[in-house]
């Protein structure tokens, strides 16, 4: 071997040491182990055996830390779910009260309506407060990222792409769509002729 080989292997063993020794200088629980100089094979072995042993052992804890980190994690994960749900469901419990209520009525159709209008409204009142946002339709072009489309309807009244009607609703949270709205499409043939 050349000497350049030997000054980096020498370089590789010197790093190697002190990398063992800062790792069990770190961890409270394992015991420093100090080479000692001798030329006695046992000797050598037995410390080598202590070294193994140590860090076994150091690594038997990690092991067990992550484990228990892991559970952790996943136990509070689970807990904060079921506290977000827990907040959810409460702000809709009233509106399903009123809609018992309004079964059990024996109103009119026109009472019937406008009690259903104000369980409505309280039903987006509830969504306005868990930041639910409606999608905007009627009047606005056609996309694809928050909208469905049911049809096509010829319109030559009305610019091409837009959307004239909502079937159903479409909802987000913040950027992220929930549900997209199910809308008629505008198909001028006018404007696609010019």
């Amino acid at each position: 071997m050349g000497r350049k080989t030997l000054d980096e292997n020498k370089v590789n063993e010197e790093r190697n040491q002190e990398t063992t020794a800062a790792a069990v200088a770190d961890e409270p629980q394992a015991e420093a182990i100090v080479p000692a100089e001798s030329s006695n094979p046992s000797e050598e072995l037995e410390r080598v055996k202590a070294e193994r042993d140590a860090l076994v052992d150091r690594l038997a804890r990690l092991q067990a830390e992550f484990d228990n980190a892991r559970k952790r994690e996943t136990r509070e994960r689970n807990e904060f779910r079921d506290f977000a749900v827990t907040g959810a469901v409460e702000q809709f419990l009233p509106v399903l009260d009123n809609f018992q209520l309004a079964l059990k009525s024996t109103g009119s159709a026109d009472q019937l309506r406008t009690g259903v209008e104000l369980i409505v409204k309280q039903m987006e009142e509830a969504l306005r407060s868990l930041n639910v946002q409606t999608v905007e339709t009627v009047g606005t072009t056609f996309d694809p990222r928050v909208h469905e489309a049911l049809e096509m309807v010829e319109r030559p009244d009305l610019p091409d792409h837009q959307v004239f009607d909502e079937v159903r609703r479409g909802y987000k949270i913040k950027e992220r769509l929930l549900r997209p709205a199910l809308v008629r499409v505008v198909n001028n043939p006018q404007q696609k002729e010019a």
